[in-house]
């Protein structure tokens, strides 16, 4: 975990390059001209910008033998983990977001929340959404669960690492904001508390996800599936956003109930693996 010792470079880089290639493309998707040419070079800018973090990460990495040697054999170490945390990671978030509407008819909310959308809430450019939906957690998980997380567990407890992190991830996205009908600007077009929402969401979120990527021993795909699985139930559905308020609302308790059982695995600084 020491070798892990570049979070300023890391971070950095990461922040940067991405909202240097988002702030192009924005500003190509506002165009008043729009044509399938400008739709395509503001679709792959933006994918460049998702996937530097990941090419970030990989050539830190490839500087150094001992962490090449560590990063692969995290792929494939699922026979150590415990089934209890591989199940969370698959249907955690189908849990929350049923529940979440499920308590949302109290509230006077439709229960039609539950049909099948047929259709997403937000466009991707060229790309279909459902590429995104799975590309993206991928990519990005690919560079915060390779070396991101791990940069910063190495100076902090787990807790004050989730915190950290969170705070960046928020801060990453905003660029996105201003990509005409992306998720991000559709959120920031739909109301303040909307958005602030998303912000808040990712505190428990990570708090979770960091706690069963500990738990299985630092397997790097565990991250990767409740990162999809996250993005994908949270959009099958026609779910109000109000649900998912109160989904935030739900994964926090989770997350503080965890916290309380488990205080010395987020806040004892030696690493948990």
């Amino acid at each position: 975990m020491k070798l892990y010792n570049k979070p300023l470079l890391f971070y950095t880089l990461s922040t940067a390059i991405p909202w240097s290639f988002w702030s192009v493309a924005a500003y190509i998707s506002h165009l008043e001209t729009q044509n399938e040419l400008n739709a395509l070079i503001a679709s792959i800018i933006g994918f460049i910008g998702l996937i530097s973090p990941m090419i970030v990460a990989f050539w830190l990495m490839k500087r150094d033998k001992i962490l090449k040697k560590d990063l692969f054999p995290r792929f494939f170490n699922f026979k150590s983990i415990k089934l209890i945390y591989l199940f969370l990671t698959a249907f955690l978030m189908l849990g929350s977001i049923l529940l979440s509407q499920a308590i949302s008819l109290l509230f006077g909310y439709s229960a039609s929340q539950f049909q099948i959308a047929g259709h997403y809430t937000f466009t991707s450019g060229v790309f279909p959404v459902w590429f995104l939906l799975i590309i993206a957690p991928i990519v990005e998980e690919l560079a915060w669960h390779t070396y991101g997380t791990d940069t910063l567990r190495q100076r902090y407890n787990l807790f004050k690492t989730s915190m950290v992190f969170a705070l960046f991830w928020g801060v990453w996205h905003i660029p996105l904001s201003f990509i005409k009908d992306y998720y991000q600007s559709n959120l920031v077009e739909s109301g303040t508390i909307y958005s602030i929402n998303f912000i808040v969401s990712l505190f428990p979120f990570v708090l979770i996800m960091n706690w069963l990527y500990y738990k299985s021993n630092r397997n790097i795909l565990i991250p990767i599936i409740f990162h999809i699985s996250a993005g994908y139930f949270n959009e099958i559905f026609a779910t109000h956003p109000m649900s998912k308020v109160i989904q935030t609302g739900l994964l926090i308790l989770l997350s503080i109930y965890i916290i309380l059982k488990d205080k010395a695995f987020y806040f004892n600084l030696k690493t948990n693996h």
